[in-house]
């Protein structure tokens, strides 16, 4: 498999792929391997873990180059990435173990009820490149320190990464068949699914989701979905106009718009529309469109160019049915780059407003009111994250309790923290990543029942 750097499109490496075969015996390494795995003691995992997370920290330039050249994230934010790797690690090291503790559910004098918490046995990771080391180590470190091995697919726009993260957990002292990297595109995507597995965790788009969905539904196998996203932030008039402004253009376009949790539609309070734009369109032309290995840059191509296509037909429809480009618009002089672009007077049935963007452009609606709001924000076929940007949190809680999303912010966007669960609604996914709900994911249930002879 040839690895391309998008910003160049010239090959830099070539990986070999794994076949239908190579991933029969992957996983049957990995089945072999899992009880010897779950066996260790925790704190031998814990230690692994911890030893990856410095081994991180030391190799992040390093680490950060390799994922620029690979998927195009400027290096600023690649490292930037990898640095903010000990936090969440740190949550799970501090958290697992007592997760794992058997609870006593009920006792007396002649009987005792106990849960147990085992785990999956080989848990399948299909893994996404936009933020290859958060959305992968959501699932294959809880899965590792939980007891579980891990057959680890890293998108085929970030597999040296994959394999960088393969060979820092073996580093580590995580045994080799206990996380396995395999390596592909879709065929190989394919192949893993119909592997035997205990467990499968997807992160990717809507209509893949759905195909594994569907194609694992008879086996009646742990799966979970970290899909995409609509997600739309309402600013009420009584903000800061400025602040909120400068807050939202990078919600939006942080790593090029190529985030699940990216702001993608803004809906402004009539009453501060016009200084909220003037503010806003200054904001984002102020940023560096440029080459991605320059820590001057904060726009670098997008991972996949045929993005770009996408992105002109949402602008073109959008301008066809009355909206208004303020900026940008078309493919930028850079190869691989987008021009950061921003529309406005849009409607939600525009499909700038409508279908995932993943790319550096925003539309902004202007609305009257709260309740306008609130249905246009819940008019679309995804929930991951919503937000408001108000003075008054009693206003802003209101209007979030109404909104239908797995995550919602008050005066912030575009942000995950480990202690609170990741997860979505509709299209936007199914299952918890992150939090207790999201290491409990990985285990499964045992009720004892005990009775004194």
């Amino acid at each position: 498999m040839k690895i391309v750097n998008p910003a160049t499109e010239q090959v830099i490496a070539d990986v070999p792929e794994d076949t239908a075969a190579s991933v029969v015996q992957k996983f049957a390494r990995a089945r072999a391997a899992q009880p010897a795995w779950a066996a260790t003691a925790i704190d031998v995992r814990l230690h692994a873990i911890r030893r990856f997370r410095d081994l991180l920290a030391a190799n992040k330039d390093a680490l950060a180059l390799v994922l620029t050249r690979e998927m195009g994230k400027p290096v600023k934010q690649a490292g930037n990435e990898i640095a903010a790797m000990s936090g969440r690690l740190d949550f799970f090291l501090s958290s697992t173990a007592n997760l794992l503790r058997d609870e006593v559910a009920f006792k007396d004098a002649g009987l005792e009820e106990r849960i147990a918490y085992e785990p999956w046995g080989v848990v399948a990771n299909i893994s996404a490149w936009n933020y290859p080391y958060f959305v992968g180590s959501n699932v294959f470190v809880p899965a590792l320190l939980t007891g579980s091995t891990v057959l680890y697919k890293p998108s085929e726009l970030a597999t040296m990464t994959g394999l960088a993260i393969a060979d820092l957990l073996h580093e580590a002292g995580v045994p080799a068949d206990a996380f396995i990297a395999v390596v592909g595109g879709g065929t190989v995507g394919t192949a893993l699914s119909r592997q035997p597995v205990d467990a499968l965790f997807f992160t990717g788009s809507h209509a893949t989701g759905q195909k594994i969905a569907e194609a694992t539904a008879s086996r009646f196998i742990k799966t979970q979905f970290e899909l995409g996203g609509k997600d739309p932030i309402y600013v009420c008039g009584d903000v800061d106009v400025a602040i909120a402004a400068e807050g939202l253009a990078d919600g939006a376009f942080y790593n090029s718009g190529q985030s699940c949790c990216s702001v993608e539609r803004i809906y402004v309070e009539r009453t501060i529309a016009a200084p909220f734009v003037d503010a806003f369109v200054k904001t984002v032309g102020g940023f560096v469109v440029g080459d991605p290995e320059s820590p001057a840059t904060y726009i670098g191509p997008l991972a996949r160019p045929q993005q770009i296509t996408v992105l002109e037909a949402q602008v073109k429809d959008a301008l066809a049915k009355g909206a208004r480009l303020l900026c940008g618009g078309r493919a930028g002089e850079r190869r691989g780059t987008f021009e950061p672009t921003v529309l406005t007077d849009v409607t939600n049935d525009m499909l700038v407003m409508r279908e995932e963007s993943f790319g550096p452009i925003i539309g902004i609606c202007l609305v009257d009111d709260d309740e306008q709001a609130i249905r246009q924000m819940n008019d679309t076929d995804y929930g991951l994250t919503a937000g408001v940007y108000a003075k008054d949190y009693a206003r802003a809680g209101r209007i979030l309790r109404r909104v239908n999303a797995g995550s919602v912010y008050w005066n912030c966007c575009d942000r995950v923290s480990p202690r609170l669960p990741w997860t979505g609604r509709k299209h936007s996914g199914m299952g918890s990543t992150l939090s207790a709900a999201g290491i409990r994911a990985f285990v499964q249930p045992k009720a004892w029942h005990l009775r004194s002879p």
